[in-house]
């Protein structure tokens, strides 16, 4: 026995009746109404939300027709059948091409997340001509959203902000936490025993990751649903989403 808390049934609730955000909208506010009147207690559990509601409330959009595209983008764009203007909002987030390839750009932000598009989408964006952008700062705006809540007397909870990543090897997408609060994104269960008693050498569980993959089951992009209410889960001991982020120095595929 490790002598880590036991987690419980996992029980996922998805947060009905959370309003169009906009920029400047108090998400805090706008989730703890939602779960008010869906009849949700957010107190020992964590809520993942997902990321586009974070990037509409801290204004991070782009209209396609404001941009004026490099000769990179341009050129990307002709090669790969894609809007110029879209690739130079890519670019523009990017901090490295890693790979690009059969219309694809997978980047590098300037957060250290490898994806595809350096995570610019145009779906579910608020017109035909605008591109969303990910949060500046991740674990920044899951610490506003998890201190709004705890003064509207939340908690303890955790909050997770996540989007939807592809995986190398892997067909799909499945959703990964970009910023936490409030719970422990990672376990390193290194020098514990499995049930044989045999100790532990590399296991580190991505405990942000499978909650946000989990929530994400709720969270498709035609269901009208921003947010995940988790409950049954130990918070452990908080700490942000970028801990998740492998270091470049023991990354072998960088």
């Amino acid at each position: 026995m490790t002598g880590r808390p036991q987690v419980g049934p996992l029980v996922f609730r998805a947060l009905e009746g959370v309003p169009e955000v906009v920029p400047g909208a108090d998400l805090a506010a706008l989730l703890w109404g939602a779960a008010e009147r869906s009849g949700i207690a957010l107190a020992n559990g964590a809520l993942a939300i997902c990321q586009k509601i974070v990037s509409k409330a801290e204004g991070r959009l782009v209209e396609l027709r404001t941009l004026e595209p490099r000769d990179e983008a341009r050129r990307i764009a002709e090669e790969d059948g894609k809007d110029p203007r879209h690739i130079e909002a890519i670019l523009r987030e990017t901090k490295r091409v890693v790979r690009r390839g059969k219309g694809v750009l997978i980047c590098e932000t300037a957060h250290g997340f490898v994806c595809a598009n350096a995570g610019v989408d145009l779906s579910n964006a608020p017109g035909d001509d605008v591109a969303v952008l990910l949060p500046v700062d991740p674990d920044a705006s899951a610490a506003r959203i998890h201190a709004g809540l705890l003064a509207r007397g939340a908690g303890p909870l955790g909050v997770i902000v996540t989007d939807t990543f592809g995986r190398p090897w892997r067909e799909g997408l499945v959703d990964v936490a970009l910023g936490c609060a409030g719970l422990q994104p990672l376990d390193d269960l290194r020098g514990s025993a499995d049930l044989r008693g045999r100790t532990l050498q590399v296991t580190t569980i991505a405990t942000g990751d499978a909650l946000a993959a989990a929530a994400g089951l709720l969270m498709r992009k035609d269901a009208g649903i921003p947010a995940v209410w988790i409950e049954g889960l130990p918070l452990g001991s908080p700490a942000p989403a970028r801990v998740l982020i492998r270091d470049p120095r023991i990354d072998l595929f960088r």
